[in-house]
Parts: structure tokens; C-alpha cells; sequence
């Protein structure tokens, strides 16, 4: 099947076919990704017409081959091998505000764009970040206040600040293997699969107010994509702008993208906002810089730095949400906030927005560099695949900054992150 494209032959081969039954499986996941708005409808999220924002190539650009990397399973492996074996479609490496790193697989180019899947949800974290700056969102608000149609469901009672860092008490399974849970039923809402019936008439909204809760709200940390959803809804009502254009005008337009956007929606109009975003790789690492630059670009405000400090600092009470979740365990010494994750690395922490299926932009404020993965793994999750990729754009990020030993901060926290220093020490 291989030999022949997918989606070749008009019509396609059924054995070549793409198809919403197909779309997430391997093989057909690799060209469904970066062609989504093929299979889903979807709405554009335009650049404007503002100048792109630079993002020049470094004069010696980076072989990956000379990065060691420390995986999990204690081998010592290089960052070239770990882009061969962890079925990437774009990665990109920026390095003090210049691209080290930049390659394509797959049939994917500089200007084609790619699901994000859950790092939408930070892009989302962020247009929640403006509107509470601008005073339109207030956190300690009840969702209710600005949804009256969830009053009465689990989301009844929850706050703004419960669905920013994942910590309502609705009942909702993210296992991606079992069909019936709550993130695949809430997918036939969403259009993402087949299934559409007269019961699903009202799209995912109509899903969130239905649902029940299982817990109180202000617990510990659970990965619910539904309370982004329910996040966006409420960005939404306070606005009084659908998301698609309040991400184009609050953050791709400000920060200077190259390329427009994309989201998908369902049925009725109502935009993903827990996955369905496409961009460029050079405009989601454009994003990166932007938050590594505490918000600015160019000198102009993007996202409000206090909102981005806030979401990086440490407390007793948001540590103690995650330290009681299943996230724990792979992540360790982590957390989770407005929309984004961190974890300790070996000299600061990072700050990390992820996505199934191997999507990944790293924050390494520690040696200026950002790093973006966007992949097609046969699995919507793998944590050995998940910790290999933060270890890899670690100890690259050491390595560019001709950074030596193992660091010393957190020591007791580094070994699900790791890091083996890079072999030699120029760029070829």
C-alpha cells in the first residue's frame, strides 16, 4: 500500500480511501493530518495582512546526528534516529530566535499544514490569557454565567478557573481505545467520526450540557479535552466572537504568522477547540517563541506576560492536583495550567503544549530554544515515544547552548526526563 499514495485514483482506490472510519488509524492518519479540511469541515483562521514575523535560518544549521539522547529504556540513541523511528511529519529546532533544525517527511512542506490535535488546547489557554487581561473573563466565575445552558449538568458550578487547569469534577474518560468513552462519543458529536444521528443534532455544545459529574470541582488534576471544549464556549459567549476568528485576531495576526490556520467544526458551526486546529510548523514555532518571549513579539504584547509567568509558577495547590492524578506517573514532578503542561527538566523547567499522535512544541527557557515535532504515530499515545521526544528536545537544547553536565536543579526529578550530552560540539 505504500508504494501506491493514499487517496490515489479518481475516485481513490477503496483500499487507498481516506475516510472518517480510517482517518486516525495508521497509515491513512499520515495523509489525513496534514489534510484535514478534506475529510471535516472547517473554518480559516486568516494571518491578516500584517507583516510575518522573522524567523531567519541559522548560518550552520544543526545535524541531529551529533545529539545524543537517553531514552527511557537506557539506551543512548541520537536525535536523528529519534526523528527516523517516531514516524514524524515536520520537526523544527529555533535556537535564540534563529531555526537550527528544519525537516520534512512524508509528503509535508514548509507551507503545508498539519492537525495539532491537543495543542490547540494551548492556543485556546492563550486567547483565555487576552480576555481576561482586557477584563471581558473572569476566572472565578461560575461557567454558568456565561453558559446558562450547562446550568443544571456537571459543569454546573464549575469556574473558569476549574476548566483552565482540567480540574472540574465531570465525568469524562479520555481512554482512546475504548470506543464508548466519553472523548470517542463526544468525537460523533463533533463530527470527527461516523455515527451522526438525530441524537447528535446539536453538536459537541449539546454533548457538554449533557453531561454529569462524577466529583466536585477544584480536585485533582484529570486530562479532560471536554473542559477545553467547555473553556471555548465560555472564551465564546464572553467575547461574543466565535473562536476561529478570536484566534486569528488575538493571536495568529499579533504574532506575526506566515500561513492562515485552521479548525475544524461540527455540524452546527461550533469550532474544536480541544484538537482541531491545523498550522504550519514554522508558524506553531513562531507560537513557541512567542512564549518563550513571555508573550512579545518584537517588542509587542501578544499574550500578557503575567498570565504566562502565572501559568509557570509553582504552588503547593496546583502541585498537589497533579500529584494526585494519573499524569504523575509518566510526567513526574509536573503540572498542569491554563492550558498548558510543565515538567522539571535538568537545569528549569519546561513548559510543554502536547498533542495525541506525537504533536509537540517544547519551551526550554533555560537555553533559548524551542523545539516542534508534529507526527503521525500508529498510536494516539505512547509514554515511551512522549518521554523520548521531551528527552531528545532537551538535550538538544543543551547541546546548542554548549551546556555541560547534568544540571542542578530538581537532580531528584531529571530521570523521566534524562539527558546525555551531545557528541562534539560544533554544528555540521
Amino acid at each position: 500500500m505504500s508504494e501506491v499514495p493514499l487517496m490515489s485514483g479518481f475516485p481513490s482506490d477503496p483500499a487507498l480511501r481516506v475516510t472518517l472510519v480510517n482517518w486516525q488509524d495508521p497509515p491513512f492518519n499520515q495523509w489525513s493530518f496534514q489534510h484535514l479540511r478534506e475529510l471535516i469541515p472547517t473554518q480559516r483562521i486568516p494571518r491578516g495582512q500584517g507583516p510575518v514575523r522573522p524567523l531567519a535560518r541559522h548560518d550552520t544549521m544543526l545535524d541531529p546526528g551529533v545529539v545524543a539522547v537517553q531514552l527511557v529504556d537506557d539506551r543512548v540513541s541520537t536525535l536523528a534516529e529519534l526523528i527516523e523511528e517516531t514516524s514524524t511529519d515536520a520537526v523544527l529546532v529555533v535556537h535564540d530566535g534563529r531555526i537550527v533544525l528544519e525537516r520534512y517527511y512524508g509528503g509535508m512542506t514548509p507551507d503545508t499544514v498539519h492537525l495539532l490535535m491537543s495543542v490547540t488546547k494551548s492556543v485556546v489557554g492563550c486567547v483565555a490569557g487576552v480576555l481576561v487581561d482586557r477584563g471581558q473573563l473572569d476566572p472565578s466565575l461560575p461557567v454558568d454565567v456565561y453558559v446558562p445552558e450547562v446550568t443544571g449538568s456537571g459543569y454546573s458550578g464549575a469556574t473558569v478557573r476549574d476548566v483552565l487547569d482540567m480540574r472540574t469534577g465531570v465525568l469524562f474518560r479520555e481512554e482512546y481505545t475504548n470506543p464508548e468513552s466519553e472523548v470517542r462519543v463526544m468525537e460523533r458529536h463533533m463530527g470527527w467520526r461516523p455515527g451522526l444521528s438525530p441524537g447528535y443534532i446539536g453538536g459537541m455544545y449539546a454533548f457538554l450540557a449533557s453531561m454529569t459529574a462524577a466529583s466536585h470541582h477544584g480536585g485533582p488534576f484529570v486530562y479532560r479535552s471536554a473542559d477545553t471544549d467547555m473553556l471555548g464556549w465560555v472564551c465564546e459567549r464572553a467575547a461574543g466572537v466565535r473562536m476561529a476568528d478570536l484566534i486569528s485576531t488575538l493571536i495568529w495576526q499579533r504574532m506575526g504568522a506566515e500561513h492562515e490556520a485552521e479548525i475544524t467544526c461540527d455540524g452546527v458551526g461550533s469550532a474544536i477547540h480541544d484538537g482541531g486546529m491545523s498550522a504550519t510548523a514554522r508558524d506553531v514555532a513562531r507560537f513557541g517563541q512567542m512564549l518563550l518571549d513571555d508573550g512579545y513579539v518584537s517588542g509587542i504584547p501578544v499574550v500578557p506576560s503575567r498570565w504566562l509567568v502565572q501559568s509557570r509558577m509553582l504552588d503547593p495547590d496546583i502541585r498537589g492536583a497533579f500529584t494526585a492524578s494519573a499524569s504523575e506517573a509518566t510526567l513526574t514532578g509536573g503540572w498542569y495550567r491554563n492550558q498548558f503542561w510543565y515538567v522539571p527538566g535538568p537545569v528549569g523547567d519546561l513548559q510543554v503544549c502536547m498533542g495525541i499522535h506525537g504533536q509537540m512544541v517544547l519551551i526550554d527557557r533555560a537555553t533559548r530554544t524551542v523545539s516542534v515535532k508534529l507526527s503521525s504515530w500508529p498510536t494516539a499515545q505512547s509514554p515511551s515515544q512522549l518521554l523520548d521526544t521531551i528527552r531528545a528536545f532537551v538535550a538538544t537544547g543543551r547541546y546548542l547552548a554548549g551546556l555541560s553536565g547534568h544540571g542542578h536543579n530538581r537532580t531528584a526529578l531529571t530521570g523521566p526526563i534524562g539527558v546525555v550530552e551531545g557528541r562534539g560540539r560544533g554544528r555540521s
